[in-house]
């Protein structure tokens, strides 16, 4: 097997992940997973789908991550994960799909209207 190019997005995060056998090494912006995403729960989001389907040691996996902020980039990150391992073994698809973790969220940020201070927030309204 050859490496696997993906694509995940959120917000206005995108990860282009590469997979490809190996002992279980994530790479981040060339930067180890724990130096990248210091906190446990980004950690945990990032390896879920890999520990779902007990695979934590199968792979190597180079991440090149930009833009939104680091919950974005982990929820995109796993996302991409989650498509490499389905296009690996269709097999894998019912199990990561019973999780939810081959849907794209398709919330973003709102835009700020006109006249306002942000999307929905209005400027103090003076009787006088």
């Amino acid at each position: 097997m050859e490496a696997i190019n993906t694509i995940g997005r959120r917000k206005s995060s995108i990860a282009r992940i590469y997979f490809k056998p190996g002992k279980g090494q994530v790479k981040i912006n060339s930067k180890e997973l724990k130096e990248y995403f210091p906190v446990a729960t980004h950690q945990n989001m990032v390896t879920l789908p890999l520990s779902l389907l007990n695979a934590n040691e199968s792979y190597d996996i180079d991440v090149n991550v930009s833009g939104g902020g680091i919950t974005g980039q982990a929820d995109a990150i796993k996302l991409a994960i989650a498509r490499a391992l389905c296009e690996i073994d269709p097999e894998n698809r019912p199990v990561l799909k019973q999780h939810k973790l081959l849907t794209r969220d398709p919330r973003m940020v709102e835009r700020k209207k006109f006249g306002q201070k942000k999307a929905r927030k209005r400027f103090q309204f003076s009787k006088r």
